[in-house]
């Protein structure tokens, strides 16, 4: 406006104007959600924000990007936390419980410890697959960088079988070979098996949607795109707002259901049975 009009418009005007969205959160975040959502993932995107202090602190915006019974992405909720952490993924869970959602079939999330707890106590039948991507990045960082190579190449015989049978042999050649070298990464392996390798008993379709947490990073990286260039926000209301109008901007193009959601629901309907009725 400044370059075409010779008009400057101060930040309290923007901040006047832009806040006539706030009734429209407001109302957003309170409304009434579907029973039974089939996929769910939840992550959170960090920011800074000034405090009353005038100091720069960090805030993580989590988010529950969730599929809809008609197979449309839909943004179930968005919640601002001075960190991330099992205890307000919690208090999540218990607004979306709030809010009508009954059941989730399965949730796919990053390796936060305790995260899988915290959604099981609140919904004890949902099958929660961890990131596949998460754990390789968190395990490579522990491996010297002459062996990385070689060591990806045996973890994709362990995460790309062709089913969980054969999948299991794998971890115990990982810990053959390498668990003397690095007995933490190859025990974090085996700890967490149970759940990373709940992609298994789905059909390849499933799997390419639940192993990762891509969908919501997805998301992520556009809402990223409008949010880049601002180093601080002065005020949790002011990132909230922003992410919020980003957020309307995207869900705009959220008007097909994902590829091949026809056969995928009805084989989710069969594996699932009374918890997800087609008709």
């Amino acid at each position: 406006m400044e370059e075409n009009l010779g008009n400057r418009v101060s930040a309290d005007t923007i901040s006047a104007i832009t806040d006539r969205v706030l009734p429209e959160i407001k109302a957003w975040k309170s409304r009434m959600l579907d029973s039974v959502y089939p996929i769910v993932w939840m992550d959170a995107i960090h920011y800074k924000v000034t405090d009353e202090r005038g100091c720069a602190v960090s805030r993580a915006i989590y988010n529950v990007l969730g599929i809809n019974r008609d197979g449309h992405k839909e943004l179930l909720g968005m919640y601002i936390s001075k960190n991330e952490g099992a205890n307000f993924w919690l208090s999540v869970l218990t607004d979306l419980q709030n809010r009508g959602v009954e059941d989730i079939l399965i949730a796919c999330i990053d390796g936060l410890k305790g995260f899988p707890e915290a959604i099981q106590s609140v919904y004890p039948n949902t099958a929660v697959q961890l990131c596949i991507v998460h754990q390789i990045r968190n395990s490579i960082k522990y491996v010297g960088s002459k062996n990385q190579k070689e060591f990806l190449k045996d973890l994709k015989c362990v995460y790309q079988a062709v089913n969980k049978e054969s999948a299991e042999n794998e971890p115990l050649k990982l810990d053959e070979k390498w668990g003397e070298q690095y007995p933490i990464v190859i025990r974090s392996w085996q700890e967490n098996w149970d759940r990373l390798s709940e992609y298994f008993q789905y059909t390849p379709a499933i799997r390419k949607l639940i192993y990762t947490t891509n969908t919501v990073e997805g998301y992520h990286r556009q809402i990223r795109k409008v949010t880049k260039n601002k180093g601080v926000f002065p005020s949790d209301t002011a990132l909230e707002k922003l992410v919020y109008l980003a957020y309307r901007n995207i869900r705009k193009k959220w008007t097909m259901p994902l590829a091949n959601w026809a056969t995928i629901s009805q084989q989710l309907a069969i594996k699932f049975g009374e918890r997800f009725k087609l008709l």
